[in-house]
């Protein structure tokens, strides 16, 4: 693949994508980030441009990736004035990997297409070790096009993706994953907090679980980071509370009930609220376990 490759949002996803990329052939010609030391640092190590403005970035590219927090920063980076990815952004291809809302991925594609431009969004259900071995699980959306362009990038990002349908589509499908998984997060952690505070062995009970309906992914990734207090984070409590945000807006849209989705959401904004936001998902046993947080 002959494209140069811009990426905007160099953090623990981006960086790791973009080292991937370089490792695979792929030409990494700028990178550009809010907190310009990281992109300065990241361009350094792939010998790339570090960029000050989003427009240099799309000048530099053919296709860009954005992996930037919330809707406020995809707004950002793509709106109508001032600096912004979509200046002279006619023939690019943007492929944009934040969990965000699906109505902002909508916006987005209509104005890369006004610009002349293509936008596709690539959903990530996996975390920073995969974004590095290009094991990510991708789900796509938007203009079939655009996928087919992104394909051959995409193939080594990732172990397996799966094309949903038009935009806004993929943004769903995550928001339902991880309001699933941040739901079994805050369950397991009540269960193995329970189980402490009834005096029983973490290490038999987390292994009874795993033998029993009480399994899940969750358990293999966070049980034993619960029980040690190890809260390195790889999904953080922040990202937690903001995804299941999203998803708690779906069912309202929909006129759905959801107490569970809208009790873990409370949770995780606790967390936030208390400072405990930069710790990794399973940091939400910190409010479970007798003695711990506060």
């Amino acid at each position: 693949m002959t494209d140069k490759i811009g990426i905007v949002g160099v953090g623990r996803m981006g960086a790791n994508m973009a080292r991937r990329l370089k490792e695979c052939g792929f030409h990494v010609a700028a990178v550009h980030d809010v907190r310009a030391e990281a992109a300065q640092s990241l361009a350094a190590e792939l010998g790339c441009e570090a960029c000050a403005e989003l427009a240099q970035v799309t000048r530099l590219s053919d296709i860009v990736l954005t992996v930037v927090t919330d809707d406020a920063a995809m707004k950002k980076i793509f709106g109508s004035s001032g600096d912004r990815l979509l200046k002279r952004a006619k023939g690019r291809l943007f492929i944009n990997c934040a969990t965000i809302s699906p109505k902002m991925h909508v916006k987005v594609e209509e104005a890369c297409r006004k610009a002349g431009a293509q936008s596709l969004e690539a959903c990530m259900a996996s975390s920073i070790t995969q974004a590095r071995q290009g094991t990510l699980y991708l789900m796509l959306a938007g203009e079939e096009t655009a996928f087919e362009r992104a394909r051959p990038l995409l193939e080594k990002l990732s172990s397996s993706m799966r094309y949903i349908g038009p935009a806004g589509t993929a943004a769903q499908v995550k928001a339902l994953v991880n309001m699933v998984m941040n739901i079994n997060t805050a369950g397991l952690a009540e269960g193995l907090g329970l189980g402490a505070a009834l005096g029983l062995d973490l290490g038999m009970l987390r292994e009874v679980f795993s033998q029993t309906g009480a399994n899940s992914r969750v358990l293999e990734t966070d049980g034993a980071d619960m029980q040690n207090r190890d809260h390195e984070c790889y999904f953080s409590a922040a990202h937690a509370a903001k995804d299941s945000g999203i998803a708690v807006a779906l069912a309202r849209e929909a006129g759905l009930n959801a107490p569970l989705a809208v009790a873990t959401k409370k949770q995780y904004d606790r967390m936030v609220k208390e400072g405990l936001g930069e710790l990794d998902k399973s940091g939400i046993a910190e409010l479970t376990f007798k003695g711990r947080h506060g």
